[in-house]
């Protein structure tokens, strides 16, 4: 049964990549889902890239009860499918462990967008997406589906950084507080490479509603080692007090 829930939710995700694709078609006769640090961002993987990411989140002390939680890990690969220029699309997939719900591993997501300046110097970026589709409905079927809008704002050549706003939206009967429905809210995002200091540094902080798990803010900083090669390091405060802090540290490597 699990398998063939996995054989639909590929076939899904395949599918909805070959719906993108073909409407970017009609449109042109005109990445683990891309982040911030923890919430979804507006990029998206170019075409033909490969996104690995491998994602820690490591307790910062005990629950109400006591225990100190379980390192979450997450393994994700993210690949670019669209390959026009104001149109872009990613398909990937998680495998994540620790979170308690380990007999059905894999989650799928997919993003379709445009990037900013597409249609102007005052064009913000664009896009919509889901994430975290798993493989049983009644654990790990958390479908997260937003949307998100970014811009980059400077004042003459001092750069502000990059500012994003959108909402989300899950299954109400897995993202949950006491009992009810919190599976749904706002995101927001702020995010700024340090050229003062070095292009190879950035900060970034993000928030996402509800007081679900999904629930949290996140601060970041992260470094470019190569082109292709970069780590996060992040802290998560989360909306529910009674779940544990984390910090977080992300690796992630395009091919």
């Amino acid at each position: 049964m699990k398998d063939s829930m996995l054989i639909k939710k590929v076939g899904l995700v395949v599918f909805g990549a070959m719906v993108m694709i073909v409407a970017g078609n009609v449109s042109k006769a005109n990445a683990t889902a891309s982040t911030i640090v923890w919430g979804p961002s507006t990029d998206i993987q170019a075409f033909k890239t490969v996104h690995l990411t491998s994602d820690f989140y490591v307790p910062t002390g005990t629950d109400a009860a006591g225990m100190r939680p379980p390192t979450i890990t997450n393994l994700g690969l993210t690949a670019g499918v669209l390959p026009f220029k104001n149109l872009n699309a990613e398909v990937g997939f998680d495998h994540k462990s620790g979170t308690g719900l380990d007999n059905d591993p894999f989650y799928f997501n997919t993003k379709l967008g445009i990037p900013e300046n597409a249609y102007g110097q005052y064009f913000p970026a664009l896009a919509v997406g889901i994430f975290d589709v798993g493989t049983n409905s009644k654990t790990t079927d958390f479908n997260v589906a937003y949307w998100k809008a970014a811009k980059t704002l400077s004042i003459d050549k001092f750069s502000l950084g990059r500012f994003s706003i959108g909402t989300f939206s899950g299954n109400k009967d897995l993202l949950t507080y006491n009992g009810k429905a919190s599976n749904e809210g706002v995101l927001l995002g702020w995010e700024r490479t340090l050229s003062e200091i070095s292009d190879k540094w950035w900060l970034g902080i993000d928030y996402q509603g509800s007081k679900s798990s999904y629930g949290s803010t996140n601060f970041g900083i992260g470094y470019t080692f190569a082109p292709n090669t970069s780590v996060i390091f992040g802290y998560d405060l989360y909306n529910n007090k009674d779940l544990v802090d984390t910090y977080t540290v992300q690796v992630d490597v395009n091919f």
